[in-house]
């Protein structure tokens, strides 16, 4: 991987996911519903604060803190994030955003970086497995019994079986998705569980919610982008 200042273009590490096909479920609801999801990249892990702020400006952070999930974020640093990434890697960004409106339109047709969906995420997560996590938490998930109620740097613990790291565990992740809109308004999607949550919020199916303008100390995200087409 490759840093950058405002002059140098950084390359996050990126994971192809291929097309497959993943059932949702809402515990408070009840409801399910079936996505087709088409390929896409996704990040290998959640973006760091090293990352963060090599893309954002400002002070670098300690040493001992570059390789820990970027977090106290709101789900408009991280579309912003998103955009800003985009520009400095010559891509066209994703999003059209107006926070004072509480906007934003995704551009689909754009190649640059934006949040995956939820059925992105969900997919990703589980990685071609159908139980509630990929592996035994312990070994794959940073979470209340064994995280010091911290967080730790990303890649620490074991991948799923297609290479990605800390879907469970760690931080929780922005998707792009409302919630339920005409319940929950403009509150967003939050994947994964966190480095403060019990066993039972890490597991790929939970979904939980947050209005996008609150920043928490457990929840970061990771980026994806549309995959490279063929020829």
């Amino acid at each position: 991987m490759t840093m950058m200042t405002k002059k140098t273009i950084m390359t996050l590490d990126m994971t192809l996911v291929t097309t497959g096909d993943v059932t949702l479920t809402d515990r408070r609801t009840q409801a399910s519903w079936s996505v087709n999801v088409g390929s896409f990249m996704l990040g290998t892990t959640t973006v760091t604060r090293k990352e963060y702020k090599a893309v954002t400006g400002g002070p670098p952070p300690v040493p001992d803190e570059e390789a820990l999930p970027a977090s106290n974020l709101s789900w408009w640093q991280a579309a912003e994030f998103c955009n800003a990434l985009s520009r400095l890697e010559q891509l066209s960004p994703a999003y059209r955003l107006d926070a004072a409106a509480e906007t934003a339109e995704w551009d689909r047709d754009a190649d640059g970086y934006r949040l995956p969906t939820e059925a992105e995420w969900e997919y990703a997560c589980r990685a071609g497995t159908d139980g509630p996590r990929y592996g035994p938490l312990e070994a794959i998930a940073w979470y209340r019994d064994n995280s010091g109620e911290q967080p730790h740097p990303v890649a620490g613990k074991d991948p799923n079986a297609w290479g990605l790291y800390d879907t469970l565990g760690n931080v929780w992740e922005w998707c792009w998705d409302f919630y339920d809109p005409a319940v929950y308004g403009t509150y967003r999607v939050l994947r994964g569980g966190g480095w403060f949550d019990e066993h039972w919020s890490c597991r790929a199916s939970v979904r939980r919610r947050s209005h996008p303008t609150l920043q928490i100390d457990d929840v970061g995200f990771r980026v994806a982008r549309a995959a490279p087409r063929a020829g």
